[in-house]
């Protein structure tokens, strides 16, 4: 896969170089800032970016604007943005549009090389990888939703880990029951919620966010043992 690096810290802009590149990937360029961003896209045509949330020259929120901003641009080009926190300000519209596919991960998740790789070609394929912190942050601090109340706590718990991107396998695997189970759960939700069914993860995932921007901590009622399937 063809990857655009955009990060100003040189430590780790040359470690996610070596790691990727170490795992088959083309790095086709490592910007320090995002100020050719796009003129860098155009040129090298990449088939996945990674950008930090904070970069020159004010180190606060240039890196998700300029992910915005490629959402924009190029809808289908995947994005993976990398933070240490997250940026509640443009992270809500940057996971909510209904664009290409898209990662959100903690930087401290890249230590784990395997999760990140995994994560990596799972974006680049077209899926939708939330860190659940990110996840977390993000809707517990929203108003409740009363359509939630509607759920059962294994719904709430089978919603929470959807919102993380995990398949109905890894559902199932995660609260040892069977697929079947998860799928009468994910039906019964998707109803008692007033959404439509849809089996495109990206769409599943997003459709959940965009409804529950008013609804409850999915930490309220998922396992804490895992980041992805």
């Amino acid at each position: 896969m063809r990857i655009l690096i955009c990060e100003d810290s040189a430590l780790l802009r040359e470690g996610l170089v070596r790691l990727l590149e170490d795992a088959g990937h083309t790095v086709v360029a490592a910007l320090v800032d995002a100020t050719e961003l796009a003129d860098t896209v155009a040129r090298t045509d990449p088939e996945l970016c990674i950008l930090d949330v904070r970069l020159p020259p004010t180190f606060t929120d240039e890196g998700i604007r300029a992910a915005l901003a490629l959402r924009a641009t190029h809808p289908a080009l995947p994005v993976l943005v990398l933070s240490q926190y997250v940026e509640e300000r443009y992270a809500s519209d940057l996971i909510t549009g209904h664009s290409a596919a898209l990662g959100y991960l903690l930087k401290d998740r890249v230590a784990d090389i395997r999760d990140f790789l995994d994560a990596v070609e799972r974006i680049g394929a077209g899926a939708t990888v939330l860190d659940p912190e990110v996840v977390a942050q993000l809707l517990t601090r929203r108003a409740r939703d009363t359509r939630m109340e509607r759920l059962t706590d294994r719904e709430r718990t089978v919603l929470a880990l959807i919102a993380e991107g995990k398949s109905n396998q890894a559902i199932a695997q995660a609260l040892f029951v069977t697929e079947a189970s998860v799928e009468k759960h994910i039906t019964s939700l998707f109803q008692k919620l007033d959404l439509e069914q849809d089996e495109s993860g990206n769409r599943r995932v997003l459709a959940v966010l965009v409804h529950l921007e008013h609804g409850q901590n999915p930490a309220d009622g998922a396992p804490q043992n895992g980041a992805h399937s």
